[in-house]
C-alpha cells in the first residue's frame, strides 16, 4: 500500500510540473526575456534548494517524511498559480523558486519512505519503478501543457497544473509518518560523523553523485532551450510539448530494463553507455531540421539520461547511515542543484554569446567529455559492485 502510495503522489507531482517546465522560458520568451534571462530563471529553480536540500533531509530524519511531502505538494501547487494569477517575469522567479524547494522536500521524502519499505535486495528494483513512474509524468506533462498552451494560453496551462496539484497533495496524507529511530534497518555501513561531506570518501557515492549531476542538468539545460530553438524553427508548442514528452516516454522504457542490463554489462558499463549515447544525441541536435528528427533525437537522447537516476539513488541509499538517510539523499540533491545553478548561468552566457545551436555543441561535449572522465571509474565501480554483490548480498 505505501509503495503504491508513493508512485502515484510521485506520478502526479511530477506531471503537475513537467506540465509547465517546457512552456516556462517560452512564456518567459514571450514577456520579453533574452537567452541570458532564460538561463537565470531556470536557475532560479536551483538557487535556494542547493543550501535547503540537507537540512530538508534532515527534517525529514527529525518529524517523519508525511510532513514534507504535504509542504512540497502544497508549495508546488500555490507556486504554480502565480504565474496564471500575475503574469509576469517576478511571478515566474518566485515560482520557480517555490516548486524548487518544493521539489526538494517531495523527492527527499519519496526516496527516503521507498528506501525504508525495500530490502537490499529489492531497493534497486523499486527505485526504478519510481523513477519509471516520474519518467511517465514527464511524459503525461509536456504533452497536456503543450496542447493548453497553444489552444488557449500559458498562463491556462499554469493553472491546469494547479488542479493536477490537488491528487499529490491529497495522497500525501496517507504517508506513514516514521521519524528516523523508528525506520527498519539493514545494516548500512556504520560511518559515524557529524557531516553528510564524510560519505563522499567512498568512490561508489563519489560516483553516483556525479553521475546524477551530470544527467539531471543535461535534460534540464534541453528542457530549457530547445523550446526556444524549436520555436524559432516554427515548431508549435504541442509538437515541442510532444518531442520532449517522447523523452519521458524513452525514459520509462529504459527503466523497465535497467535491471537486466546492469545484471548483464553491470552498472559502470551501462552508465558509460547512456552518457555516451546522450552526448551524441545533444551534438546532433543541431543537425537535425524537422519535428521528426527531433523526437528520434529526443527519444534517444531520453534512453541515455534514464540511467543514472535510479542507479545513483540506490547507491546514495544504502550508503548511508540508518538514521540519517534522508540527510544524505539531501546531499544527493544538493550536487543535483549545484549543477542545475552553475549550468543554466553558465549556458545562458554560452547562448547569448554563441547563439542558441552552441548550448547543444558545448552540452554534449561536456557529456561526451564526462563520460571519459569517468570510465576508468565507472569500470572499478562495476567490479567494486559485483564483489560487494557476490559477497556481501548487497544492492549498490
Amino acid at each position: 500500500m505505501t509503495i503504491r502510495v508513493i508512485l502515484a503522489i510521485a506520478l502526479c507531482f511530477h506531471t503537475m510540473v513537467n506540465l509547465t517546465r517546457p512552456l516556462i522560458t517560452l512564456y518567459a520568451s514571450d514577456l520579453g526575456a533574452d537567452a541570458l534571462e532564460v538561463g537565470l530563471l531556470t536557475a532560479s529553480y536551483a538557487i535556494i534548494p542547493l543550501v535547503f536540500a540537507i537540512r530538508a533531509g534532515k527534517l525529514a530524519d527529525l518529524v517523519g517524511d508525511r510532513l514534507p511531502i504535504i509542504l512540497g505538494s502544497l508549495g508546488a501547487t500555490v507556486g504554480l498559480a502565480l504565474p496564471y494569477l500575475f503574469p509576469s517575469m517576478a511571478a515566474l522567479y518566485v515560482s520557480q523558486g517555490m516548486v524548487g524547494i518544493s521539489h526538494v522536500l517531495i523527492t527527499i521524502s519519496l526516496q527516503n519512505v521507498l528506501g525504508h519499505a525495500a530490502t537490499k535486495q529489492t531497493r534497486d528494483h523499486v527505485f526504478g519503478i519510481f523513477s519509471m513512474f516520474v519518467a511517465i509524468g514527464a511524459f503525461i506533462g509536456p504533452v497536456i501543457g503543450g496542447y493548453v498552451a497553444e489552444h488557449f494560453s500559458y498562463s491556462l496551462a499554469f493553472l491546469t497544473a494547479v488542479f493536477v496539484g490537488i491528487l499529490p497533495f491529497g495522497l500525501a496524507f496517507l504517508v506513514p509518518a516514521l521519524r528516523s529511530g523508528e525506520k527498519p534497518s539493514d545494516s548500512p555501513p556504520p560511518l559515524p560523523a557529524s557531516s553528510p561531506l564524510q560519505l563522499l570518501r567512498l568512490p561508489l557515492l563519489r560516483k553516483a553523485l556525479a553521475s546524477s549531476a551530470l544527467v539531471l542538468y543535461s535534460r534540464d539545460i534541453f528542457v530549457a532551450y530547445f523550446p526556444l530553438y524549436a520555436s524559432g524553427l516554427g515548431i508549435s508548442a504541442s509538437a515541442i510539448g510532444w518531442i520532449i514528452a517522447v523523452q519521458g516516454l524513452a525514459m520509462v522504457f529504459v527503466r523497465l530494463l535497467l535491471g537486466r542490463m546492469t545484471a548483464r554489462f553491470g552498472r559502470g558499463r551501462v552508465l558509460l553507455a547512456s552518457i555516451v549515447l546522450a552526448g551524441i544525441s545533444f551534438l546532433a541536435v543541431p543537425l537535425a531540421g524537422n519535428a521528426y528528427l527531433f523526437g528520434l533525437l529526443s527519444a534517444l537522447m531520453g534512453l541515455g539520461l534514464g540511467c543514472g537516476q535510479p542507479l545513483s539513488m540506490s547507491t546514495t541509499y544504502n550508503a548511508s547511515p540508518k538514521s540519517r538517510t534522508g540527510e544524505v539523499l539531501g546531499l544527493r540533491l544538493a550536487s543535483n542543484r549545484l549543477s542545475q545553478l552553475i549550468a543554466p548561468l553558465f549556458f545562458g552566457m554560452v547562448g547569448s554569446g554563441g547563439g542558441l545551436i552552441s548550448v547543444f555543441y558545448v552540452s554534449g561535449a561536456f557529456l561526451l567529455g564526462g563520460a571519459l572522465l569517468t570510465r576508468s571509474r565507472a569500470e572499478e565501480a562495476t567490479e567494486t559492485g559485483l564483489k560487494m554483490g557476490t559477497n556481501k548480498g548487497r544492492s549498490l
